[in-house]
């Protein structure tokens, strides 16, 4: 145990705590058993360690624990947990969940989870892991003591925030709406908007480009790579030369505009004979938050229906998998329904690009956009790229970006 609380101290006193994102402020952090989902690379053991800091500055007694380490190739995350306890424990950070070594059949970290909750009311537990997939395939149920939280990738409000120290309130739909104007024109007194929100596009979604920006790219492209050929094939069955024409549909979901699915051409290029083994991959890459499909809809159990587009999860993806064959309309399409998925739901429509919340029409589109194709559509707006501010139901593209 020792040798756990010097990483963990170790860890905690090194994080930085200048900022902070969104989620942070919206988790109840006094629930007994927290869940923080989220794609890889989006900043969740950082957020963990930000919030353990701040309970040990408090005086509370706190253990940051990863799963992978080799203290764990023998020992028992329930034994440990009830030794930490056992010894004033009151907060327990969990990372790397999927990669704990299972003792015993039928026993994995998410039953020993559920163990540590059901026999220590007073422990707190808050826990993470890198891969989405292999979280949703635990056998534990923790579903009905779990309080779930999503942590996505960098807002634009967040970027700004991160790279440049300016600090803006996020906003609600309806405050874009309503008062778009007097918001750009606040915002746009502070900072040139159009060349960052063009940076934010390439590089801003993932908060690990200070690091190594010269590997950026490089990062996403082993992100990628650990989720086709690790992820989904330790939760299903798939042959190797189906995970390479994965890689080959990202490519293409980069380079039209945008993306329509068409099924029977899609199967017989991956040679998948059954379309249901298909949209289940399809599903699969969505959850783990590679791509984002538009029309899909889920039925309690039932594989969702065919999904009209799909795109990749954001636009920093996109330079990543091939960044010469990018079309405007794709990157502009993919950076607002990535923004509004965060809190609203997106679904496809004839009469626009999206529909948000079943009642209002967006088109997206360069700054000689028209409302033609939505001039007859109740509630209907344009978003557009390439301007600072707009009038009317003509909304500056970037602004969608303060969402969270």
């Amino acid at each position: 145990m020792q040798q756990l609380h010097e990483i963990s101290n170790r860890l905690i006193d090194s994080t930085k705590t200048v900022f902070f994102r969104n989620l942070y402020s919206l988790i109840n952090w006094e629930n007994r058993l927290i869940e923080i989902q989220g794609a890889r690379g989006t900043g969740k053991t950082t957020l963990m360690l930000q919030k353990a800091k701040e309970l040990q500055n408090s005086g509370k007694s706190v253990l940051y624990i990863s799963l992978d380490i080799p203290f764990f190739y023998k020992n028992q995350l329930f034994e440990t947990a009830e030794n930490f306890y056992k010894y004033g424990g009151q907060y327990l950070f969990i990372d790397e969940v999927h990669k704990y070594p299972q003792k015993q059949k039928q026993i994995d970290w998410a039953q020993e989870i559920k163990n540590i909750y059901d026999t220590i009311p007073a422990l707190k537990i808050i826990y993470s892991g890198s891969s989405i997939l292999q979280l949703y395939n635990s056998l534990g149920d923790l579903s009905r003591r779990k309080s779930n939280y999503r942590l996505s990738g960098l807002s634009f409000r967040e970027y700004l925030h991160f790279y440049n120290g300016l600090i803006f309130n996020a906003l609600t739909l309806n405050e874009i709406l309503n008062n778009h104007q007097d918001i750009c024109s606040e915002i746009i007194n502070k900072v040139k908007i159009l060349p960052e929100f063009q940076s934010y596009l390439n590089y801003g979604y993932y908060p690990f480009y200070k690091e190594n920006p010269e590997k950026y790219f490089d990062r996403i492209a082993d992100i990628i790579n650990v989720i086709i050929e690790t992820d989904i094939p330790y939760i299903t069955n798939i042959a190797y030369e189906t995970l390479f024409k994965f890689k080959q549909l990202l490519s293409a979901i980069t380079s039209t505009v945008p993306y329509s699915l068409n099924l029977s051409n899609l199967s017989s290029e991956l040679y998948i004979t059954d379309q249901r083994t298909l949209i289940k991959y399809l599903n699969l890459l969505e959850k783990a938050e590679l791509i984002n499909t538009l029309g899909a809809k889920v039925i309690g159990n039932k594989i969702f229906n065919k999904p009209q587009k799909i795109y990749l999860n954001n636009t920093n993806l996109m330079y990543a998998v091939d960044k010469n064959n990018i079309r405007s309309g794709t990157i502009r399409e993919t950076f607002f329904l990535n923004q509004l998925k965060y809190a609203h739901n997106v679904n496809y429509t004839k009469t626009g690009d999206f529909i948000i919340d079943n009642n209002l029409t967006f088109e997206i589109g360069g700054k000689n956009k028209t409302n033609k194709q939505i001039k007859t559509v109740e509630n209907a707006f344009l978003a557009i790229d390439n301007i600072e501010s707009g009038f009317a139901d003509k909304i500056p593209l970037w602004l969608f970006g303060f969402l969270y």
